[in-house]
């Protein structure tokens, strides 16, 4: 079977690149359904963009890699195409762009793309082998339990990361950039919660708060979860792309508030209360309960100096602690390093030693912060590589 055009991988990068690369494209993929990752994004709504998208919220060894793609290819024009679609959306915080109704919407959306542009779909397709002459590609699948060989001139790469192994993920796309002499820097899981001895949070899990986290220059504030496990939330998962084991994070308890003036404020009118129970308008009262007691000031607040009520907001303002961990691939909403861009062309994607063949998505060393980047990486990265191979025909 010969094609123009055969792309690895169905999902939000592989169905968005397979409705415009034309009519004699051929998308495969080992899962039953296309774009299951898209289907459980969001809690089921896919937050399919953000507003303020730039190349500054990526990690990367060359962090000015996904300028090009992303400059290209922006949230403003995917909100055309859901337009196009009547795809309602809605923007919750920071930028954060999600479907009225379901991340099927989207699905179906790249789908109807695809089948307009006149691209065939194979699932339930496993990846036996790949060659390359010279001037094409030779893949070797296997479908329905037969063997079958397509030739490509084009071959493109949008497998993903190793994050979610119960959706499939399988790194197959890091192994096809090393067969063709691409490197592939360190990945590990990204996006991902932190553990903690299993006894240190559990009397505090399902307690949930703002915070503003930090690992080494990076921050974050978002809200903060304890787990029976250790620390989630969207504070956490950002700043679990910056740590690495060894280190430790650092939280503020109370990011928004002027915390001294507040317990002084509250010294002088309450001066009879705890100041577990002070805190406790300041903080959850399940957590006053627990770190309280260990606390400097024990006691009525109206007997604590200025210095002891400054420890304690210090305290309470650079919680320091040292992860164990983290959740690994099982949890990761995304794979952190991947195909290194020092091999890629930045404007199409297409390996620099090996023309025709394209890697998009998350298997390259891209990797977006919380809250949508990652989609409209995918998106831009795609766009990037179709126009490339249009533009060659």
């Amino acid at each position: 079977m010969q094609v123009q055009t055969l792309i690895l991988g169905a999902g939000a990068a592989g169905l968005f690149c397979a409705g415009r690369t034309g009519s004699d494209t051929l998308i495969v993929d080992h899962a039953s359904a296309a774009g299951e990752k898209i289907r459980i994004s969001g809690g089921g709504r896919c937050n399919f963009t953000n507003l303020h998208t730039s190349a500054a919220n990526f990690l990367s060894e060359n962090r000015h890699f996904a300028k090009s793609a992303l400059s290209r290819y922006t949230p403003q024009d995917f909100l055309a195409l859901l337009a196009t679609h009547r795809i309602p959306w809605h923007e919750k915080t920071l930028g954060q762009l999600f479907c009225d109704g379901s991340a099927k919407d989207i699905i179906g959306m790249l789908l109807a793309e695809m089948a307009q542009a006149g691209a065939a779909l194979w699932l339930d397709t496993s990846i036996d082998e790949i060659g390359h002459d010279g001037t094409g590609f030779q893949v070797r699948l296997t479908r329905a339990g037969r063997s079958t060989q397509v030739n490509a001139r084009h071959l493109v790469v949008a497998t993903g990361g190793k994050s979610i192994p119960k959706m499939g993920a399988t790194g197959i796309g890091y192994r096809i950039a090393e067969q063709f002499g691409l490197a592939v820097t360190e990945t590990r899981p990204a996006l991902v919660p932190l553990t903690f001895d299993p006894d240190r949070f559990r009397a505090l899990a399902g307690v949930s708060l703002p915070v503003r986290v930090r690992c080494g220059k990076q921050q974050f504030d978002e809200a903060m979860l304890f787990t029976h496990r250790g620390l989630s939330g969207p504070a956490i998962l950002q700043i679990s792309s910056y740590w690495h084991e060894g280190q430790a994070i650092s939280v503020d308890l109370t990011p928004q508030t002027d915390l001294l003036a507040g317990l002084q404020r509250q010294r002088r009118q309450d001066a009879k209360k705890a100041i577990k129970t002070v805190l406790a308008q300041y903080i959850p009262a399940r957590l006053a309960d627990v770190i309280g007691p260990n606390l400097p000031g024990q006691g009525a607040i109206g007997d604590q100096s200025d210095a002891v009520l400054a420890l304690v907001c210090d305290l309470l303002r650079k919680w320091e602690m040292q992860p164990l961990g983290t959740e690994g691939y099982r949890t990761a909403e995304v794979t952190l390093g991947g195909v290194a861009t020092s091999g890629l062309d930045s404007g199409s994607m297409q390996a620099r030693r090996v023309p025709g063949l394209y890697f998009i998505g998350e298997c390259v060393d891209v990797t977006g912060w919380l809250g949508g980047y990652n989609f409209q990486w995918a998106w831009a990265s795609a766009a990037a590589a179709a126009a490339a191979i249009r533009g060659s025909r």
